[in-house]
């Protein structure tokens, strides 16, 4: 199913267009000062047709005002890819996201201008009616945690600094503060639930795709929604594997028209294979999560998926165990079981919600059987197994990685190459290069590009020009020090791999 994407745009001004969705793709709220002072200009200028393609395409909802644009998604999977960032760029632990929720419920409470003190203790006592949490600003700890949850809000134009610096009040509220405007517009477009929260009996009951085909829905409403989900599952993916999407999606993927629709919509390019098809970009316009990439982790990654890629291919006696990968029903059952732990176990959520809401949100009898016939129960693929690696070969290639490479590392990882380990096996599963499992990991098709990865570390000698180096490395300072960095240089990629889109 074709829909008639950018129907309104010329051919000169179609790149313009291309970019503006990008750019709300990638920044869900953008207002005068977030991502970047022009990007509300642009989504302004597109905004009609904005919403008519996100909706037709996606199923996504603009909604826009004089100061913000806010892109409210459907969303089909847990995914913990996309963490709200400390002011230190590390992913938010349950603390400060804790904070962050509760300083947004203690701003609707105040005026037009707020204490960083006062707020903070506002937060403090609704966090001191939650067992395991609390504020204690006497904590340098909590105080920091805090702080990051304000300075997240501050970042998006939430709140705007007036007078003195939230730094200077974390480390010594005693004799610092700091002062601050709310701007009601985007504390408001922050937070947006399309769900009545009190009624949410697990986190499943937040995902779309839960309620994404009903029996009350006629056969061209089902398909129009089978295509928005299988656009949303290439487009928030490194990859769509064939294998691992919902027997409904599967005829949605491989339909000529997905490609054609995401082309026109973002200006990237389709890329298929036999295992799956992905959006492909390589300029990193549109992802949110680049590989390879620079910094310790992403280079041991690379350098460690290379190896896992080449035991994949191995064959006869030293061929590895091929094992099936968790299907997405079981990842989801899994991801939702550990964080409904966090739920309460009595109160308003046990009192509201019905019966109904409870068996939506556990995904209840499985209705869609008679829709989708006996051909999707009993004649899908042979189930998809991968090539399994273990724990102790990951260990042991990931010392052999440092050994030799280890000058070119952070030193902390350096010397913690479990920490590292994980970390590396952490980025690969998000870029669907393998999958985690009990015992080690399972190799998916996607990895196969990185195999014959090679790397060298080369020191890198002291310049005195600000041009690039002669090799492609930033050059330095005049007079600054030298330093080992890595080099990775990827062989050409054979023609069943799946291409990466970052």
């Amino acid at each position: 199913m074709s829909t008639r994407v950018a129907e309104n745009v010329s051919a000169l001004e179609l790149a313009d267009y291309q970019k503006a969705v990008r750019l709300v793709l990638r920044h869900p709220l953008i207002t005068p000062v977030y991502p970047d002072s022009g990007a509300l200009t642009t989504v302004r200028r597109w905004a009609e047709q904005l919403r008519t393609d996100l909706m037709d395409v996606l199923g996504y909802r603009l909604v826009t005002t004089a100061d913000t644009a806010r892109l409210q998604r459907a969303q089909d999977r847990l995914d913990a890819t996309r963490p709200a960032l400390s002011r230190a760029g590390r992913p938010f632990d349950r603390r400060r996201y804790a904070y962050l929720a509760l300083t947004l419920a203690a701003l609707g409470r105040h005026g037009a201008q707020v204490a960083l003190g006062e707020l903070a203790d506002a937060v403090a006592a609704d966090a001191a009616r939650i067992d395991g949490l609390g504020l204690d600003t006497a904590r340098k700890h909590d105080r920091d945690a805090f702080v990051d949850a304000v300075g997240w809000l501050t970042e998006r134009g939430a709140l705007r600094l007036a007078d003195g610096s939230a730094a200077s009040w974390a480390s010594d509220p005693e004799r610092a503060e700091a002062l601050y405007d709310v701007d009601r517009e985007v504390l408001t477009a922050v937070h947006q639930p399309t769900r009545v929260l009190q009624h949410v009996t697990s986190v499943t009951g937040l995902l779309d795709s839960a309620g994404a085909r009903s029996l009350s829905e006629g056969r061209r409403a089902q398909r129009l929604t089978a295509a928005r989900r299988a656009r949303r599952l290439v487009l928030e993916n490194p990859v769509a594997y064939y294998a691992d999407a919902d027997p409904e999606l599967t005829g949605q993927l491989r339909a000529p028209a997905l490609a054609e629709d995401l082309t026109r919509l973002t200006g990237l390019s389709v890329e298929r294979r036999a295992e799956g098809i992905a959006l492909v970009d390589t300029s990193g316009r549109l992802s949110d999560l680049r590989f390879p990439g620079g910094g310790t982790v992403a280079q041991a990654a690379l350098l460690l998926g290379a190896r896992i890629s080449e035991a994949a291919a191995r064959t006869g006696r030293h061929a590895p165990e091929l094992l099936p990968a968790p299907t997405a029903a079981e990842r989801l059952a899994d991801r939702a079981g550990r964080i409904d732990l966090a739920l309460p176990a009595h109160g308003v959520f046990g009192e509201i919600a019905t019966d109904a809401d409870v068996q939506a949100a556990h995904g209840g009898p499985d209705e869609d059987a008679a829709d989708r016939g006996p051909d999707a129960e009993n004649g899908s693929a042979p189930e998809a197994r991968h090539p399994f690696v273990t724990a102790s070969w990951l260990r042991a290639r990931t010392r052999e990685i440092t050994e030799r490479y280890g000058t070119g590392f952070a030193a902390d990882l350096r010397g913690d190459p479990d920490r590292l380990l994980d970390r590396a096996l952490d980025l690969l599963a998000a870029m669907a290069l393998v999958v985690r499992v009990e015992g080690g990991v399972l190799a998916l098709p996607l990895l196969a590009r990185y195999r014959g990865v090679t790397a060298e570390v080369r020191t890198r000698t002291r310049v005195r020009t600000t041009a690039p180096e002669a090799d492609g490395a930033p050059a330095r300072a005049a007079g600054a020090a030298s330093s080992d960095a890595l080099f990775p240089a990827p062989r050409a990629r054979t023609a069943d791999d799946v291409k990466d889109p970052a």
